[in-house]
């Protein structure tokens, strides 16, 4: 009989020798590993277990183990690998191991899609060495349970930064890290409801798949506030009776624009006078491409506005690494709601990302990927004008995405149908409404594409569509 154990060795390899047997034990344990080879249960490649730790487990002596191998060896269902380890051999199984898929398989040859980083060009290498020195470096005791606000080292690294870069009054008790911004406003909104919130304004047009789910799950109302080039209609925003208000204000999501300042200053007397909480999603305001960007609204009202930010569109989105800068009454509710939700975001991925800002590889980053975004985001530009002047550029000059508004004679839904039958993915702007949009827009992102793809998806759409413009004056181009 083997040893009993839950980690047993022989467990794991579905091992029974019975010792009253007449079968010798060594062709007991082959025929045991035959038969998992040979159903497929012990696949191609899989590790057995050393003879010395598996002959311990089974109670027998190290010689039944080899004299089991060697005979599985010399059959092709094991081989003997460098460094002493038995593997199951090639041939050994019936049916071939599957291929691993691409997480998000391409639908479209030349696809336009919006609000993803260039993943091509994560900074591999830096983030190894800051990986390298997290595991050397760090306390034992930071691998433990926190509490739900993160780890110390990396409230402090991003306050350093966002107080430096985006103008924000932060400091390291105030910050509680999440899992992206989606996690960020859900854990603020599961506070706000617990408070006694009950409605939700947004903008209109914006990114409120996000809001819009969470709100329901907790029995809030969303409201819609339009948005003009300049930002939201605060004057709307005053007779919404909203408890907090989801914002762009630095880039507005998707039309590309800023909010004005005087908006800005109203936004914040809203807040204060109402007692609403302002959540300004501050999501790629680093990609500002003609001048520095506007800093953010949470400096202007740090009481009023809970900041959220995300490594998404600057690193990767697969991080799953953002943060939020509270109020003070918010921290504690916050990191309560954070822990209830998943005991916390990974340590190692938090202290590794806080080596990396504190050592300004962060700020290496975004300078070497500014000028490639901004090729790109001229090159889609140059093509709009030459093969598609009609379709007219909104926002400025910043981010991973453009906004176009359609011609009149162009309906915005036929478009996007007959752009994807052509092998073309590019979204429109309708879907992005809460009411009637007043215009047709599409969204074309362009930091994936290289600068040919942009231009020839652009002018493979004009064909599909049966439009080839002329190319726009200089100017035109250039007031974007």
């Amino acid at each position: 009989m083997t040893r009993s154990g839950t980690n047993s060795l022989a467990a794991e390899l579905l091992v029974h020798l019975d010792r009253a047997s007449k079968v010798p034990l060594h062709r007991q344990l082959g025929t045991a590993i035959r038969d998992g080879v040979q159903s497929g249960r012990l696949p191609l490649g899989t590790s057995l277990p050393p003879t010395r730790a598996l002959a311990a487990d089974l109670g027998v002596s190290r010689g039944v183990v080899v004299e089991a191998y060697q005979q599985l060896v010399a059959e092709g269902y094991l081989a003997s690998r460098s460094g002493g380890y038995t593997q199951v051999a090639a041939g050994a199984q019936t049916t071939p191991r599957p291929t691993p898929q691409a997480v998000r398989p391409a639908t479209h040859a030349i696809d336009f899609g919006y609000g993803r980083a260039d993943v091509s060009n994560f900074p591999r290498a830096a983030w190894l060495r800051s990986i390298r020195r997290v595991l050397t470096e760090i306390p034992s005791d930071r691998f433990g349970y926190l509490d739900g606000r993160g780890v110390p080292e990396l409230h402090l690294a991003l306050s350093d930064y966002l107080n430096r870069v985006r103008g924000t009054v932060a400091t390291p008790d105030r910050m509680v890290i999440c899992n992206g911004f989606a996690q960020g406003l859900a854990l603020l909104l599961r506070v706000l409801s617990a408070g006694g919130a009950r409605r939700i304004a947004v903008e209109d047009p914006s990114a409120d798949d996000d809001t819009r789910p969470i709100a329901a799950e907790l029995g809030l109302s969303v409201t819609g506030v339009p948005v003009g080039p300049d930002g939201i209609d605060v004057a709307v925003l005053d007779r919404t009776e909203a408890d907090a208000l989801v914002l762009t204000p630095s880039h507005q999501w998707p039309t590309g624009g800023v909010l004005a300042p005087d908006a800005r200053a109203a936004v914040a007397r809203w807040a204060t006078r109402t007692g609403a909480l302002v959540i300004e999603d501050d999501y790629d305001t680093e990609y500002r491409y003609d001048r520095a960007p506007i800093g953010a609204l949470q400096g202007l009202a740090p009481e009023q506005v809970a900041y959220a930010g995300t490594a998404s569109k600057t690193l990767a989105p697969g991080l799953r690494l953002g943060w939020l800068v509270l109020p003070a009454h918010l921290v504690g509710p916050v990191a309560e709601a954070k822990v209830a939700a998943d005991r916390g975001s990974p340590v190692l991925d938090q202290l590794t990302f806080a080596d990396f800002l504190a050592r300004g590889e962060f700020d290496r980053h975004l300078r070497r990927m500014r000028p490639v975004y901004r090729r790109r985001r001229d090159a889609l530009l140059g093509a709009l004008a030459e093969f598609l002047p009609d379709f007219e550029p909104a926002g400025i000059l910043a981010g991973l995405h453009l906004v176009t508004w359609l011609p009149s004679d162009l309906d915005e839904a036929t478009v996007v149908e007959t752009a994807a039958r052509h092998g073309i993915g590019v979204a429109g702007l309708a879907q992005y409404h809460l009411g009637t949009p007043p215009r047709g827009g599409l969204i074309f992102g362009y930091a994936t594409l290289g600068e040919q793809t942009i231009r020839r998806g652009v002018a493979q759409l004009a064909t599909a569509l049966g439009r080839r413009g002329t190319v726009s004056p200089p100017d035109a181009v250039a007031a974007t």
